[in-house]
């Protein structure tokens, strides 16, 4: 992939198209929303900071790639990306989530994104310094006095006989350390320290008079001051490297810079998908009561947020001015214009995403590098099976997938979940019992309509399949 400074608004709708059919307004406005981020930063006068985002509001019913084409734009800008669901949080006082907990998910992102950026960096040195470690505990070094060195072994006329136990540990050693380098050793058995990290509750402190930040940098803090403890177990090389390799890791890298670089990085490229938003939507022509009380609670919680507000998370305070949220609902009950005005002000951008049609659906059984045909490809693929799909096999399926979204609850794209799933159980079961390894097997059209007639005719048992 394009180096993210070097995309244009149309190779990130390129990569788009890769993964999600159909919605071309939706994809040409996140392509914009997303360059716009990159302008911004090569902006070298003081409009820099007043240049904000312009948030989304995405409507469409359920299935047609909305959330899909949030967590692929972070993925394409390799961005910190977090996906909330509005109807989780309840508005300050009550009990449940409160909306600043979004920043603190993303802000944990980030630091996930830099500390393996981090790890890329420092991976060499750290499996030289376990490479060390792993011999110093197979062939442990003699220790002598002095600073004598073995000049018969760096001048290549080694003479075992004549050799000091000095030299003769070197060039043990050295054995040892090809061997580990080829991977002769992986099986072998060692023992090893393996830190311990002690649980600390302090869940009893402050008693709700403290917020998740202070509660997790207190639990933090506490964990620090505590006496790490460790334990000696038997592992194999391969996976005691794997244990010392996260150790040296750690070591070798400066938590305080990930936490700078993971809080610019959450503050300028974050995204935040803020989904079922239409659940918080009052609906029209009622005026509180029952389960509407905190509806507008949460509303009027999430507007300094989505405006741009100071929130306290256990790295720091992380400015939320430059966060792109992109929010979306199915507004089946509600609309858009049901949101308070302030919030609606809030996401500037609005997209209508299409319902998926027949032509949809067999485009994305077919077109997606990550379609649902060759997802079951590949797990049958994995016993040695060879699955195939005949044209007009994909087309029926998507024209039965289709026939049932009309018919029983429109759930879009999923609906082709549960109808590759009715297909394909009974060869899943079979394999490899029955259908052992290096067959072949092909879905034709003629099979399709015999396994799947009973999903479209019988209208009560269509009820309950999603």
């Amino acid at each position: 992939m394009k180096e993210i400074n070097n995309l244009t608004p149309k190779q990130i709708v390129h990569e788009l198209d890769k993964y999600i059919i159909g919605q071309r307004d939706a994809k040409r406005n996140v392509a914009i929303a997303l360059r716009n981020r990159i302008r911004r930063m090569m902006v070298k006068s003081d409009l820099q900071k007043d240049i904000v985002p312009n948030n989304i509001l995405m409507i469409g019913s359920t299935g047609v790639g909305k959330t899909e084409i949030a967590r692929r734009l972070a993925s394409v800008a390799n961005a910190p990306f977090t996906k909330v669901e509005a109807s989780k949080f309840t508005e300050v006082g009550y009990v449940g989530r409160d909306v600043e907990s979004m920043v603190r998910d993303l802000v944990e992102q980030a630091i996930n994104l830099v500390k393996e950026n981090k790890n890329e960096e420092v991976k060499e040195k750290a499996a030289e310094n376990v490479e060390d470690i792993l011999l110093d505990i197979l062939i442990p070094p003699v220790k002598t006095a002095g600073f004598s060195t073995s000049k018969s072994i760096s001048n290549g006329d080694f003479d075992p006989e004549n050799a000091s136990e000095q030299e003769l540990n070197e060039k043990t050693r050295e054995r040892f350390r090809e061997k580990l380098k080829n991977g002769e050793l992986e099986e072998r058995k060692i023992e090893i320290n393996v830190k311990q990290s002690s649980p600390v509750g302090v869940g009893m402190i402050g008693n709700g008079m403290m917020d998740d930040a202070s509660m997790a940098g207190l639990q933090d803090m506490i964990s620090g001051m505590m006496p790490k403890k460790t334990k000696k177990r038997k592992l194999t090389i391969s996976e005691a490297r794997k244990i010392l390799m996260e150790e040296e890791t750690s070591k070798l890298i400066d938590f305080d810079e990930v936490k700078e670089e993971a809080i610019f990085l959450a503050e300028n490229n974050g995204i935040i998908f803020i989904d079922e938003v239409d659940k918080i939507a009052s609906k029209s022509g009622k005026n509180g009561g029952g389960p509407d009380v905190s509806r507008e609670g949460v509303q009027r919680d999430l507007l300094p947020i989505v405006e741009g507000s100071s929130v306290n998370t256990k790295y720091g305070l992380v400015h939320t001015d430059h966060v792109l949220f992109i929010a979306a609902g199915a507004f089946h009950v509600s609309k858009p214009s049901d949101l308070i005005p302030e919030l609606q002000g809030r996401f500037p951008i609005r997209v209508e995403l299409d319902s998926l049609s027949q032509e949809d659906f067999t485009r994305i059984l077919r077109e997606p590098k990550n379609a649902l045909t060759k997802q079951y490809q590949a797990l049958f693929g994995a016993e040695e099976v060879v699955l195939e799909y005949t044209d007009e096999a994909i087309e029926e399926i998507a024209r039965i997938a289709f026939k049932i979204n009309e018919e029983v609850e429109n759930i879009g794209a999923r609906r082709l979940h549960t109808v590759m799933s009715h297909l394909l159980n009974d060869f899943l079961f079979e394999v490899p019992d029955t259908i052992q390894a290096n067959s072949k097997i092909m879905i034709t059209k003629d099979m399709v309509d015999e396994r799947l007639s009973s999903l479209v005719q019988n209208r009560d048992l269509s009820q309950y399949i999603l």
